[in-house]
């Protein structure tokens, strides 16, 4: 969205996780102290720690690919990349992105060595970077032609297929699709996608505009209309239908921020008025029929939220960040509490158990078990 392109968004910390053996469900109980880790309960143990990475620029770009690697990306055309949990960082920022200032807004991990970028704006300034060696050299696969068109967020649904999305070109969202890892990019036919609400956009805020679950779903998220909704795709894109999400919207600062699928029926929407000081009420809402309808959370965070994950491994338990802290949900996101202070942009878990999240001026932590009993 061109409201908040170039300009506002939540700062972003960037969060993992503990200890978490790579193998699945033991390992978060293991790491998290017990069967009640599988619902979440002894994240109230947990607290953020910040890892330095010497820049300041507002990272909302953010791949968590294990607790120890990870991917962020801001401002300033800057990407960092970590394999020691946070403890070091390495600039592998691409250096035409850094020339230019682009506003990377989004970045995918393939794996530890591959990552795809997008930067946002107007036209030409909407482009997707791709590496393979971990961020020692940089490939621009796309660059946005039509002057109309403005790309908020990525996807992908395994290391060959992805989606990117536009605001509404010619009254609908575009959809940019790639096969082969983000080597090449098409846009895809209009002819499946719903028209477009007057005003509506989608939220370049944290990279979670757009979402995938599985091989084929993905859903997007958007504001600035009359109501906020969520579009849903069983077809990587091709075909879509729409749900009102129940988050207020009618004004270009409101709508739906971040979507979070645990699996292709069970989801989340944040969202809320991003401007500081605006009452942000019923910003949550919840789906269980792969978006079709949503129901607003009884108890939502107390504020605005731009970001969300879920915790891998445990049935109910996910994140929700915003500039005014964080917020942990363990009933599957009909209820919310406050987990921490400080301000973050968006957070993302590994399948290890490490979650990180990543925000302004050059802030990145992880999350981790509190030393206190």
């Amino acid at each position: 969205m061109r409201l908040l392109g170039v300009g506002m968004c939540a700062a972003v910390l960037a969060v993992g996780l503990l200890a978490a053996p790579a193998h699945a469900e033991t390992g978060m109980r293991d790491a998290w102290g017990g069967s009640d880790a599988r619902d979440g309960q002894d994240v109230r143990g947990a607290d953020w720690a910040l890892k330095e990475t010497g820049k300041d620029s507002r990272f909302r770009g953010l791949a968590a690919v294990s607790r120890s690697t990870a991917w962020v990306a801001g401002s300033k055309g800057t990407v960092l990349r970590t394999v020691d949990g946070g403890r070091t960082w390495r600039d592998v920022s691409p250096p035409g992105a850094v020339a230019e200032g682009l506003e990377l807004r989004d970045i995918e991990a393939l794996d530890g060595r591959r990552a795809v970028a997008l930067s946002i704006g107007e036209g030409a300034a909407s482009r997707v970077l791709r590496t393979e060696d971990g961020g020692a050299t940089w490939t621009e696969t796309f660059r946005n032609p039509d002057p109309r068109a403005f790309y908020d967020c990525l996807t992908f649904f395994d290391s060959r297929h992805g989606l990117a999305v536009s605001d509404p070109v010619d009254g609908a969202f575009r959809i940019l699709s790639t096969d082969d890892g983000g080597r090449n990019w098409a846009v895809l036919p209009g002819t499946g996608m719903p028209a477009a609400l007057p005003g509506e956009a989608g939220f370049a805020a944290s990279g979670q505009c757009l979402v995938s679950a599985g091989p084929r779903d993905v859903w997007l998220a958007t504001g600035g209309g009359a109501v906020a909704r969520v579009l849903h795709s069983a077809d990587r894109g091709r075909t879509w239908r729409v749900a009102e999400s129940g988050i207020p919207a009618g004004d270009p600062a409101k709508g739906v921020f971040a979507l979070a699928f645990r699996d292709r029926t069970t989801g989340l929407a944040v969202g809320g008025d991003y401007r500081t000081g605006q009452a942000s009420p019923q910003a949550a809402a919840v789906s269980s029929d792969a978006g079709r309808t949503w129901s607003p959370a009884p108890t939502p965070p107390p504020a605005y939220r731009s970001g969300a994950a879920w915790f891998p491994h445990a049935r109910g338990t996910a994140l929700a960040v915003g500039p005014t802290g964080t917020d942990v949900t363990t009933d599957g996101g009909h209820s919310w509490r406050a987990l921490a202070t400080g301000s973050f942009d968006t957070v993302d878990c590994a399948s290890d158990g490490g979650c990180w999240a990543a925000g302004e001026k050059g802030r990145v932590g992880r999350l981790e078990r509190s030393a206190r009993p």
